[in-house]
Order: structure tokens, then C-alpha cells, then sequence
């Protein structure tokens, strides 16, 4: 994926761009459709697994924290039961205080304290208050007693006045006073409610203060207490759930990797198909489009525009619906979760992005200036060093420093601003992703505080930060993707929708084995595309089977052109060529191609032996054939001073001369037997000497054959049947060596022009 701030390649019409594209994946459609059903069930897994989360999180914390509800309920109902009239009642009857004048009169004889007597005093006037009395007027007033068949001592009646709200209860006393409690099933008798109660200072506990205490004394409180309060932790529920998360996270890992392999393999395939109609394509274009086309745009074509659609279905395709259905459900579950958290998450994110969107503005123009100065930093160095003895020869050097420097320093400056701009890419999405977490946490702190949502809601929400910041990043990449992709696709569906040569089924083949070799030029006219002058003219001549004919003229005189339109390279704009009585028109390239054997100017050497590029596409050809070839071209002597000889790799960039390269074009040329032979330019790169062998050479290789040769070094025509000169697209004489001598026209002006100083 292209990184942020990448200058990316935008399309003409990027809809009708990737209308094609959608068009040409026809074949491809049911493997991707299942493909992107599968990355949309995997993402759903993935949006469900926060909610799960949030539940075992909630069941595990649930078996760490007491069931405050429960406690509640059991405090409500022992709250209500010491506070009720009853409870009250019946604490009067167990100390059954019977005051009349003479306990009164006794107790103020009495040699008491009158600090006690003052008490007692105060108490005959607020009856309500015992606990304000002294031991020695409890012994007075209190006697052993019986309730409800129970012995209730003097202690114990002294014990509970002084307990007061604490209700420091005797067991006898405690089963008189307290009340049975149940909640869930379980019965708290009054022995426990007593120890619960004699645990703490008051039994009206308040919960969310003491919790802490409550844990501490949670082992040592009553059995059926701490049954209905002490924290339920079910480990089979919580394995249950941790499996099923494993068990989704494992469905969503194997659906993303199924797909994957499914969109590689069809872009990959894709990818293939498209090569295969480029190339066929380039097979059936005419020579115009190369003449009007760069080659290495045309190569641009065939490998980065077909990785670059490759390489987005493979990846941007998938991703983007993937992104968007997180992006989307995520969304959706968190606010079905909680609406304020969601907002929460959503402002975090938000304000994280606009950073990111104003950086990226800022940056572009840095991006755009690099590529611009790198461009113009490679076209310097390509200039230079192809021109580098010039530069040598003119003290040219210090100069070029100092142009390199200059594109150098501002390459270097743009590349560093655009670099550290992009470069904050990262920690701004490491930033958005927590801050979103703080900001989540700090929310849900304060709603789990006031008890509106679970910890798991808050643990459900970091992973939902995670699944909303990254999606958007993903869909702003894949639609960076997917615009480069669309001009990819420009450019290579404009290849493929170029008019192709004429479709040639219904013409018959040709019969080469009864080719004479007579060729006839009849009013022959043409024109190259866009171009309103002729290059050829009305051009007629009549060549018999056997002759020489040497073509010459100026640069521009259209002698190339000639042979193209007798290689049906071109179409001819007007009149026919005709070889033995049957028009070029009727006759199939493939044929006419058989008929021929070229020799160009320009050489050409592929990756192979030299024995290969000799008997470049003839199989039937042996190495005594090929040896013998190239001993009448004189460069036998040089391929066996090679380490292996004829098996000797090379290329055509490996350091031999440019002669030794003509000279094995030439061999290969020699060994092919047709009717006719070409030779444009073909002795232009050797010295005299091989230029004299070459040309005994190709005399002999000319007998019986008609034969076509294209020459500036009229020397080595000296002995053509035939001379055409050419000039403005004209043939303005027409004779022999001898014979346009003896005229002293144009051929006779060039000839000695190669001879004057």
C-alpha cells in the first residue's frame, strides 16, 4: 500500500475505469465474491468478539466482587426486623424493670454515689434511656427472669442495655430477638445474624464505604452469609466463553487467510491473462503505433500498470470491504452498547484525524516536488554519464558538479520535508488510537463508578477503538489504491483497445517452395499516420528473379520505408506490390515474413550461446552449417578464441565490438534460406577488410536470390544488378554502377562525395 503522502497516479475517468476493470474480471467473478464473503463474515466475527469480551470480562469479575445486591437485601430485612415495634416489645419484656417507690426510695437511702443517684434521677425522667444508669442501680432494678420458657440473667439483661445499637446479643437473647431470614434458598438463623452483627460496629452496614472491610471479614463471616454474598465464580461459563473466543478468533484468522490465498491466486492469474493479451496485442499492432508509442512506455504497461491492478486486488480489493464492514458494524455496536461511550470514542478519533488530514495537505506538495526533482536529478546523471568523454574533453567537469549539486540540494530538501511530514503518520495514529483509549477509560471510569455500565463495557470499548481508527486509515489507503489502479487500468485496456492489423483468416498461404522471386512496385504511394506529405511518390518498378538491386539516396529519401512496405510492415497508402503475379495484399504477414531473410543495421543479441543466436528460431540447423556460415563472414576465428567457443554465453550487453555484433547478425542471417534477402545497412559497423569478406560473403549468399540492399558506403554495391536512386520518396535513376556513373547525376554526386575532402 502506498504510503501517506505518495504522489499516486489519478485517472482520466476513474468510473468508467473501473467499470472496465469489474468487466474484464468476468471470469473471475464467483472466486471473488466468495472471497469478499468471506472477508465480510470474518469481519463480523471480529466486530461480535469486543461483546464477548465484555461478558467473560464481566463473569470474571463478577466472581472477584461480593454480591452487593444480596448483602443489601439481608441488611434491609435485619434492619427491619431490630427496628420494628415488636423487636422493641419484646427487648421490654426480656428485662422486665420493675420500678416502684420503694426500689426508689431504697436506691436514694442507699450509700450510692451521687453521681449514680443524680443518673437514676435522670432517668426517672426520661424512662426511655437505660443506658445512662451505673452497675450498681442495674443490680437494683434487674432481677433473673423468665420469657418465652428462657432463663435471661442479670448479665445478660445488664449486657444488652449497654450494647445498645450494637446489639451485643446473648445467644438465649439472640434467639428470642432475631427472626429467621431467608434469600435465595438459604436460611441465615439467628446464630449467624448474631456473629454478622457483633462483626461490625453497626448492622445497618453501608456498603459501598466498608467493602473493603466486608472482604476482609468475608472467611471469617457465617457459612450461609457468605453463601449468598461471597463472589459466584463459574469456571466452566468462563472457560466456555474463553473457548468460543478462541474458537472465533481462529475462524476469523483462517477466513482472512482463505481469502488471501484466493485473491492472490486470482490476482495472479488476472495478472497472467492480462500479459498474455498484451503481448498477443503487441503481435497484431501495425508499426505506426511503435513508430508514434516510447517502448518503455509500452513496457511500463506490460509490468508496473499490470502488477499495480495486480497487486490492489490482492490486496486493496479485500481490505477495503473488510474496512468498511468493520468500520460500519463497529460503529453500530457501540452504540448499541453505550451512546455516550460510542460518542466519546468517535470525538477522539475524530479530532486524532483532522491532525492527520492537515499534515497530509501540508505535505503533498513536498511529494510532488521530490518526484519532480528526482526525475530531473536522473535525467542530469543519465545525460552526464552518457556524455562523459565529451564533458572530459570540453573541462566540463567542475560544471557539472555544480549542476549536480544544485539538483541534489533540492532533491535532498524535499525528500527530508515530505519524509518527516510522512513520517508522523504513525505516532499521529498511535496517538488517535490512545487518546480513544484514555478518553474511553476515563468516561467509563465515572459511569462503572455510578454504576451505569460493567467494567466489560469498558474493556469491549478499547477493543472497538482499535477496530474504528484502523478501518479508516485502511479505506483512505484503499481508495489511494484503487485511483493509481484505475489509471493502471486506463493505460492498459487503451493498449488493448488499439485497432489491430487486418484480420488475415480468410487469406490463403502462400506456397514458398514455388516462389520464383520476381517483385513488382506498381504506382506504389505512401504515407505515414499524421503525416499529410507522401514519403513514397507514385513509385513503379519491375525486379526479376535473381537481381541485385541496390537502393540508395540522402537521409530521408524513404529507402527504409521501401522495405517495410515489402515486409508489409505498412500498409501501402495507394497502388500494389506484387510478388509473382499474387498482390501483398492477398498474402499473410506470417508468409510474407518466410519469404525474407534481413540483415539490419541495428543488431540485435539475446541471453544465450552464440551458437543460439546464430540459429535463432531454425531448428534444423546444424553446427557445421552455422561454422561455415560464420567462416564466410570472418568471425569464425574470433568465437573459437571464446572460452567455449560456439557454446560460449553472451548477450547484448556484453563488451563485444559492434562489428563482432554485425558480423554474428550476419552469420544468422546466412543460414536462412529464402527467396529474398534484405540487407539494410548491414556493413555499416565493420572495418574494410571484414567489410570486403562480408561482401563476398554475401554475394555468394545472394545467388539465386532476389535480393535488397540498403547502403550509405556505395562501395559495397558496386556490383548490384540494379541501382535505384532515391530522393524525396522518388526513384530519380535507375541503372547500374557503370551506367549512373557515366549520367553524372545524383548517384554519380554521391559516389564521388565520399572521396572529397
Amino acid at each position: 500500500m502506498p504510503r501517506p503522502g505518495n504522489v499516486v497516479e489519478k485517472p482520466k475517468n476513474f468510473k468508467d475505469a473501473i467499470k472496465r476493470l469489474i468487466k474484464e474480471l468476468k471470469s473471475f467473478y464467483i472466486i471473488i465474491i466468495i472471497s469478499l464473503i468471506l472477508a465480510f463474515i470474518g469481519s463480523i466475527l471480529t466486530i461480535n468478539t469486543p461483546n464477548l469480551l465484555k461478558d467473560l470480562t464481566n463473569e470474571i469479575s463478577s466472581g472477584l466482587v461480593i454480591n452487593t445486591k444480596k448483602l443489601e437485601e439481608f441488611n434491609r430485612q435485619l434492619s427491619a426486623n431490630v427496628e420494628s415495634s415488636e423487636f422493641k416489645e419484646k427487648i421490654v419484656k426480656i428485662l422486665d424493670i420493675k420500678i416502684d417507690n420503694n426500689t426508689i426510695n431504697n436506691i436514694m437511702m442507699s450509700n450510692l454515689s451521687d453521681e449514680s443517684k443524680n443518673k437514676f434521677r435522670e432517668f426517672l425522667n426520661n424512662p426511655s434511656d437505660l443506658s445512662i444508669l451505673d452497675d450498681d442501680i442495674y443490680n437494683i432494678i434487674l432481677n433473673d427472669s423468665y420469657y418465652e420458657d428462657k432463663l435471661i440473667t442479670k448479665n445478660e439483661k445488664i449486657n444488652l442495655i449497654k450494647s445498645q445499637d450494637k446489639y451485643n446479643l446473648s445467644d438465649n437473647i439472640a434467639s428470642i430477638l432475631l427472626k429467621d431470614i431467608k434469600i435465595d434458598n438459604t436460611i441465615i438463623n439467628y446464630k449467624d445474624q448474631n456473629k454478622y452483627i457483633s462483626m461490625f460496629s453497626n448492622y445497618d452496614i453501608k456498603i459501598k464505604k466498608n467493602n473493603k472491610k466486608i472482604y476482609n471479614l468475608l472467611t471469617k463471616m457465617p457459612n450461609s452469609i457468605k453463601k449468598i454474598i461471597e463472589p459466584p465464580m463459574d469456571l466452566n461459563k468462563i472457560k466456555n466463553m474463553t473457548l468460543l473466543i478462541l474458537i472465533i478468533y481462529i475462524i476469523s484468522a483462517l477466513l482472512t487467510y482463505i481469502e488471501s490465498i484466493i485473491m492472490t491466486v486470482v490476482s495472479n492469474k488476472f495478472a497472467y491473462s492480462l500479459r498474455k493479451k498484451i503481448i498477443r496485442k503487441i503481435n497484431f499492432l501495425p508499426l505506426s503505433f511503435f513508430d508514434n508509442n516510447k517502448s518503455g512506455d509500452v513496457l511500463s504497461r506490460v509490468t508496473n500498470d499490470v502488477d499495480q491492478i495486480a497487486m490492489t486486488m490482492n490486496q486493496s480489493l479485500v481490505t477495503l470491504v473488510s474496512a468498511l464492514t468493520l468500520f460500519i458494524g463497529t460503529l453500530f455496536m457501540m452504540f448499541t452498547t453505550n451512546i455516550l461511550m460510542s460518542v466519546t470514542a468517535v470525538l477522539s478519533a475524530f479530532i486524532g484525524f483532522i491532525f492527520m488530514f492537515i499534515i497530509l495537505s501540508r505535505s503533498q506538495k513536498y511529494f510532488v516536488k521530490r518526484q519532480k526533482y528526482l526525475g530531473d536529478l536522473n535525467s542530469h546523471i543519465e545525460e552526464v554519464y552518457s556524455s562523459l568523454n565529451v564533458i572530459k574533453v570540453y573541462n566540463g567537469v567542475e560544471k557539472e558538479k555544480e549542476e549536480f549539486n544544485k539538483h541534489n540540494k533540492l532533491l535532498f530538501t524535499s525528500n527530508r520535508k515530505s519524509q518527516f511530514l510522512s513520517g508522523l503518520m504513525i505516532p499521529i495514529m498511535i496517538f488517535i488510537g490512545n487518546f480513544g483509549y484514555v478518553a474511553v477509560c476515563i468516561v467509563g471510569a465515572l459511569l462503572t463508578m455510578n454504576n451505569k455500565i460493567s467494567f466489560g463495557v469498558i474493556v469491549a470499548f478499547i477493543s472497538y477503538i482499535r477496530l474504528f481508527t484502523s478501518p479508516l486509515q485502511q479505506i483512505a489507503q484503499s481508495f489511494n489504491q484503487l485511483q493509481s489502479t484505475a489509471a493502471s487500468s486506463e493505460r492498459v485496456f487503451s493498449l488493448l483497445d488499439k485497432e489491430e492489423l487486418e484480420d488475415e483468416k480468410d487469406k490463403k498461404s502462400l506456397e514458398i517452395d514455388k516462389i520464383k522471386g520476381n517483385i513488382e512496385f506498381k504506382n506504389v504511394v505512401f504515407k505515414y499516420e499524421g503525416n499529410n506529405k507522401p514519403t513514397i511518390k507514385d513509385f513503379s518498378i519491375k525486379i526479376k528473379n535473381g537481381q541485385k538491386i541496390a537502393i540508395v539516396g540522402p537521409t530521408g529519401a524513404g529507402k527504409t520505408t521501401m522495405v517495410n512496405l515489402l515486409m508489409k510492415f505498412y500498409n501501402i497508402t495507394d497502388g500494389d506490390i506484387i510478388i509473382d503475379g499474387k498482390s501483398i495484399n492477398n498474402i499473410k504477414r506470417e508468409d510474407i515474413s518466410k519469404l525474407f531473410t534481413m540483415v539490419l543495421q541495428d543488431t540485435w543479441l539475446f541471453d544465450g550461446s552464440i551458437l543460439d543466436n546464430i540459429k535463432f528460431n531454425r531448428i534444423n540447423v546444424s553446427l557445421e552449417e552455422v561454422m561455415d556460415a560464420c567462416k564466410k563472414v570472418g568471425i569464425d576465428h574470433f568465437i573459437k578464441t571464446l572460452p567455449k567457443g560456439y557454446y560460449t554465453n553472451i548477450s547484448d550487453a556484453d563488451g563485444i565490438s559492434s562489428g563482432q555484433k554485425q558480423l554474428i547478425t550476419i552469420a544468422r542471417g546466412m543460414i536462412e534460406d529464402a527467396p529474398f534477402l534484405i540487407l539494410d545497412e548491414a556493413t555499416s559497423n565493420v572495418d574494410t577488410r571484414t567489410e570486403e569478406l562480408v561482401q563476398m560473403a554475401m554475394d555468394k549468399l545472394s545467388e539465386g536470390k532476389t535480393s535488397f540492399i540498403i547502403a550509405h558506403r556505395l562501395s559495397t554495391i558496386k556490383n548490384a544488378d540494379l541501382i535505384l536512386v532515391m530522393k524525396e520518396g522518388n526513384i530519380v535513376e535507375v541503372g547500374n554502377h557503370d551506367e549512373l556513373l557515366k549520367k553524372k547525376g545524383d548517384y554519380a554526386e554521391l559516389y564521388n562525395s565520399q572521396f572529397e575532402l
